[in-house]
């Protein structure tokens, strides 16, 4: 299994307790739908790119994103030290079927971008899920542009034109593209006489 053939779940934290849990952040929607987790693939500290699979004996939820998690062979403090910062990952197939309007992030990277009164705009290049809010990375006239993704602004997913709909605010885009503004209202460097000359007035 490969990274290009999975989805990122999230990340391990610390340890917890003496018998091999461990703190992990999982990036999903419903965390009750995956305590029934069997398998998970870990990408290793120092190992990028590189994936490990783990039997999964227990998940369970604490709050928001995080839950205990129990890896099968990890039963002590010890051993479950060198997986804290892992990356957790699940396969690609295994994700479930959305509704004809939705999308995966990883599904419309590469689709042209249309706007509802501009038209096309440009490429979607890549998404970043933030704390406050996700982030759409399109790239238009060289610049990148970046969308929030709320249903406000990203109607839907055409998957046989390969077309991300979108209705921006009027103003986005001249944000990237102006270029950065200086202060104008500074004043202009004094032109006082020389001082020489100042000087020379001065001893008169």
């Amino acid at each position: 299994m490969t990274i290009d053939e999975c989805y990122l779940l999230g990340s391990l934290g610390k340890t917890h307790g003496l018998k091999g849990f461990v703190v992990a952040f999982m990036d999903v929607a419903d965390l009750d739908e995956y305590r029934g987790l069997k398998t998970v693939y870990l990408e290793l500290p120092g190992k990028p790119g590189k994936l490990v699979e783990y039997g999964v004996d227990k998940l369970q939820p604490q709050a928001d994103d995080k839950a205990l998690l129990k890896l099968t062979g990890i039963d002590t403090i010890e051993a479950a030290e060198p997986l804290r910062n892992a990356k957790l990952y699940r396969p690609l197939a295994e994700l479930p079927a959305l509704e004809d309007d939705q999308f995966y992030f990883h599904d419309v990277i590469g689709y042209t971008v249309v706007d509802a009164v501009l038209g096309e705009l440009g490429t979607v290049e890549t998404f970043y899920e933030m704390p406050q809010q996700d982030l759409m990375g399109m790239r238009y006239k060289g610049k990148e542009v970046l969308v929030p993704v709320v249903d406000e602004l990203i109607e839907r997913a055409d998957q046989a034109a390969k077309k991300l709909y979108v209705t921006l605010p009027e103003g986005l885009l001249d944000v990237y593209l102006s270029p950065a503004s200086r202060e104008r209202d500074e004043p202009d460097e004094f032109d006082g006489p020389d001082t020489d000359d100042a000087q020379a007035e001065d001893q008169k």
